[in-house]
């Protein structure tokens, strides 16, 4: 799902992003509701940020990434960490392009994203590279999704993949 959102876009910085899990969910400009496999799952875009709330039986988990006033906890470059019973992987970088292969970027992004049934992206009025992308999956007991935050300003794209799910048994 493609979407413009309805506000300004804001100068941000990809270096103002931080993460933080648990968090309650934060006004939203678009959203996603998904089933996949059991999972419940929302994808939500909070302007040049994002937050994924999932919930699977009695279990739940909240990732938010966002300009958060007062945060200490910057955007790292990985996290490995168990939530409850599972075991949850972040990974973020950020890749800084060219104009001209920024924008080819952003529009092959924009278009796996559009049409995809587990897709969600928003595009700011004004700066049609500027957008934050979300795209999920359930694959073999894991629930994973990455998302793209554009900063065409810049020639900044922050990249995150995300999986949590059920502890795999080391394999001997």
């Amino acid at each position: 799902m493609l979407t413009t959102l309805k506000t300004s876009y804001t100068d941000t910085r990809a270096a103002d992003l931080a993460w933080a899990l648990g968090r309650d969910p934060l006004p939203a400009l678009a959203v996603l509701d998904l089933e996949l496999a059991g999972a419940k799952m929302q994808l939500r875009l909070l302007g040049a940020s994002h937050q994924v709330l999932l919930e699977e039986e009695d279990r739940s988990c909240s990732e938010t990434v966002a300009c958060m006033p007062g945060s200490s906890t910057p955007l790292p470059l990985g996290v490995s960490k168990r939530v409850g019973e599972w075991e949850y992987e972040f990974a973020a970088r950020v890749e800084t392009l060219t104009r001209g292969s920024f924008a080819g970027r952003a529009q092959e992004l924009l278009a796996l994203v559009a049409d995809h049934p587990h897709g969600l992206a928003g595009t700011f009025p004004g700066s049609p590279h500027a957008f934050t992308a979300m795209l999920a999956q359930r694959h073999e007991g894991q629930v994973r999704w990455r998302t793209w935050h554009a900063y065409p300003q810049e020639g900044q794209l922050v990249v995150t993949r995300t999986q949590i799910g059920a502890r795999m048994p080391a394999s001997l």
